[in-house]
């Protein structure tokens, strides 16, 4: 009887069998978690409803491709290779040697049509955007609450802007529960708890993790909140309908964060450096208003001065002319002015009586007297 067989005989036998069995193959397939290499070597995923199988396409056979260019995550294609097992890791793939789209993934075609809805009833349009507050006092997040994610953006948050109060509404971000769990995170924020912000996050992923992102109704409910939000579902190469329709879109969860609040320490700074302005323009326009009003009190001093100069030469006229005109006057050229004693003044000598007792006015004094005749 044959004795056991180790790992790498056991490895060998079936890599003779699969490459043997399968040294010419043509597979259809969608396109999944394409990324190539500095080296230039492609690595994928060829799946379908029932499967997947891994698989690589070699810098030279991928250079020789014409349409290498279009080749992304959800593209539909028709590949012709080998299947091939690697044995440190007892993986068997696929070995690419030609591929050409044979039309988009299904769900890229569904990804494609939705976007083109909701492009042209303006849903994406740079109008709708809003600017995100300066400075949010609070900021609603919905994402999961296992993971990186929402420690990564809580320590971000904390260094910039360590006075903002934060709250997560726990969400699926992954799956059919996905739209109505992030849904209700929004309606939550919009009606309940009312942030400044809101921030939709997730970790990036293949194509399909992130697909649950490209639902028309929460498309809608993003365009449609009252509150702006920051969408960073980390996928690079074709953004996700959620964050079209976002206020603002965000590379990574983090960078969502640093985007969201400005930097407390710089915005401190920028502060005092405006307090010392304006207390110098204050201390500055005291200084002149100061000036101008001992200007203006010297001014008013020499006008007052003049203006009384005028005053009393106009009283020493008027005093003048009052005096030329007054009857007493007259009485210091030696004239004098008689009446009787009830105060009536004498100007007829027929007026007054024998022994009547008369009063006569000088310039300087008065006189008691008696007619005699």
């Amino acid at each position: 009887m044959e004795g056991p067989l180790s790992v790498s005989e056991l490895t060998r036998k079936i890599k003779g069998l699969l490459e043997g069995e399968f040294s010419s193959v043509d597979v259809e397939a969608e396109i999944s978690g394409w990324k190539v290499y500095p080296s230039g070597h492609a690595y994928f995923t060829l799946k379908d409803e029932g499967a997947q199988i891994g698989a690589v396409m070699f810098a030279g056979a991928l250079s020789a491709c014409a349409q290498r260019a279009l080749f992304k995550d959800g593209a539909k294609i028709k590949a012709r290779g080998a299947v091939g097992v690697y044995a440190p890791r007892g993986n068997y793939q696929l070995v690419v040697r030609r591929m050409k789209l044979v039309g988009e993934g299904d769900l890229m075609q569904k990804y494609l049509e939705l976007k083109d809805k909701l492009q042209k009833e303006g849903l994406f349009d740079r109008a709708r955007k809003r600017k995100l507050p300066y400075l949010p006092k609070k900021i609603g997040i919905c994402t999961s609450e296992a993971g990186a994610v929402i420690h990564d953006m809580a320590r971000v948050f904390n260094r910039r802007f360590p006075y903002l109060q934060l709250r997560l509404f726990p969400c699926v971000v992954q799956g059919d529960e996905a739209p109505s769990s992030v849904m209700k995170a929004l309606e939550y924020f919009n009606r309940e708890w009312k942030p400044d912000l809101i921030v939709v996050a997730r970790g990036g992923g293949s194509f399909e993790d992130l697909f649950c992102f490209n639902d028309e109704a929460l498309t809608r409910a993003v365009a449609n909140s009252a509150i702006p939000v920051v969408a960073a579902i980390g996928h690079e190469s074709d953004f996700t309908l959620t964050e079209l329709a976002a206020d603002l879109r965000a590379g990574t969860p983090s960078i969502a964060a640093e985007l969201s609040v400005p930097e407390y320490a710089k915005e401190q700074d920028r502060l005092n450096r405006y307090m010392v302005s304006l207390r110098n323009a204050v201390t500055a326009k005291g200084e002149w208003f100061a000036q101008r009003l001992d200007h203006l009190s010297d001014g008013l001093g020499a006008a007052l001065e003049l203006y009384g100069e005028r005053i009393e030469r106009r009283l020493e006229k008027v005093s003048t002319r009052l005096a030329l005109l007054s009857p007493y006057a007259v009485l210091d050229r030696g004239y004098a002015i008689v009446s009787k004693a009830g105060g009536e003044v004498v100007k007829d000598s027929g007026e007054v009586s024998d022994g009547e007792e008369l009063d006569i006015r000088l310039g300087k004094g008065a006189l008691k007297a008696v007619a005699k005749k």
